[in-house]
């Protein structure tokens, strides 16, 4: 009976001592429980855009791409390939050729050659030949045909049209200009756009995974004077996305071109 008294008689004396611990708590918290609670700063980690590049070259001073083999490579004034870049890929689209047999601007990658084919069947369904002009370029030929327009055209008009040996897509095997056939007087032209061909391909190359990479209106952002007749294949998911929201390759990744430089 005493050892009942005595352990009942401890348990209300540490109930009551608990009981004041916790009123003390409330007291000093306004809630309950708050005192044992350990807040810990929010910790916010700072994640900084995937550019795929690699670095720059000390001489150029341009940013080496480093997704080179991607479909969605980004290249221009500010993005280079790196040293001896060559598509292990390249293939001839069996498509109506500007250039002789044996050219390397008929050439291609894979995947890209594929969907040109199919582009060139649709234009021929509606009664429009499509011709290929010039495909791959190696930076070798890339640096002639640059150095070519400086001398005979002057720096500034080059720089408008033609890309500097490491920066050109045509050296990613992803480009195509393309022509009308018989109507050299559109070749390589802006009135290639005004033709019924340019106006078909304008229209329906994103359904094919080609996108006119350098669209009128949009010479500030690509740097280049508007070229109807280059097709640059991205896929056919993000050339949709650019022809339905009229967005450049620049603008869809959001850096690296005038105004939003790093």
């Amino acid at each position: 009976m005493k050892k009942t008294v005595l352990f009942l008689l401890l348990v209300t004396v540490l109930v009551g001592c608990i009981s004041q611990e916790v009123l003390s708590a409330r007291g000093a918290q306004g809630k309950l429980g708050l005192v044992f609670l350990e807040k810990k700063p929010l910790e916010i980690k700072r994640v900084e855009p995937d550019y795929f590049t690699q670095g720059k070259d000390p001489e150029t001073g341009l940013y080496i791409v480093s997704n080179e083999n991607d479909i969605l490579v980004y290249v221009n004034k500010y993005r280079q390939l790196p040293d001896g870049y060559e598509p292990e890929d390249l293939t001839e689209p069996n498509v109506w050729h500007y250039s002789p047999e044996g050219d390397n601007r008929r050439l291609l990658r894979k995947e890209a050659s594929e969907a040109l084919e199919l582009l060139f069947e649709a234009a021929s369904e509606e009664g429009i030949r499509l011709v290929a002009v010039s495909g791959y370029r190696s930076h070798e030929r890339q640096a002639a045909i640059y150095a070519s327009n400086v001398a005979s055209k002057g720096q500034t008009h080059a720089d408008q049209f033609s890309a500097k040996p490491g920066t050109s897509e045509h050296q990613t095997g992803l480009a195509m200009d393309v022509s009308v056939e018989g109507n050299d007087e559109v070749l390589l032209s802006q009135r290639f756009g005004e033709t019924e061909a340019g106006m078909f391909v304008a229209t329906h190359a994103h359904r094919f995974g080609y996108i006119i990479r350098y669209p009128e209106g949009k010479e500030e952002i690509t740097g280049y004077n508007y070229e109807p007749w280059h097709l640059r294949y991205v896929g056919q998911e993000v050339a949709t996305e650019l022809y339905e929201r009229e967005l450049t390759l620049e603008e869809y990744f959001g850096f690296d071109y005038p105004g939003n430089e790093r």
